[in-house]
């Protein structure tokens, strides 16, 4: 068992291999004990390099608002405001707080991604 910290991508890419090898090992031999921490490394690696971006607010409004089969219309009924769902689309005016909470509750978009820059 030769096992050392995940710092590059090509340790990262070894340490895959290695996990596919051993992959079945059973728990309390050697093959097993080497599995169990390789995968915590592989874990804490992943968790450190593969960060995710929120995305564009407006994108997700347009994306939730495509998987439920919603319009404008149906997008002004939601943050009250028919005259500004057009301006708000197409990113000539920025989500109000109160905005926020209504396409939070009405759509589930995740708060964290409304309030991103955009």
């Amino acid at each position: 068992m030769n096992i050392k910290p995940i710092k590059t991508d090509d340790d990262y890419k070894q340490a895959l291999k290695r996990l596919e090898i051993i992959f079945d090992a059973k728990q309390g031999t050697k093959e097993g004990d080497e599995l169990e921490v390789l995968g915590v490394l592989i874990d804490n690696y992943e968790s450190t390099q593969d960060t995710i971006d929120f995305p564009d607010p407006i994108e997700a409004i347009k994306f939730r608002m495509e998987q439920m089969n919603y319009n404008q219309k149906d997008l002004a009924n939601v943050i009250g405001l028919k005259s500004r769902v057009s301006e708000i689309l197409s990113k000539k005016r920025k989500l109000t707080i109160d905005m926020i909470r209504k396409l939070h509750e009405g759509l589930s978009i995740p708060t964290d991604v409304l309030i991103q820059e955009y």
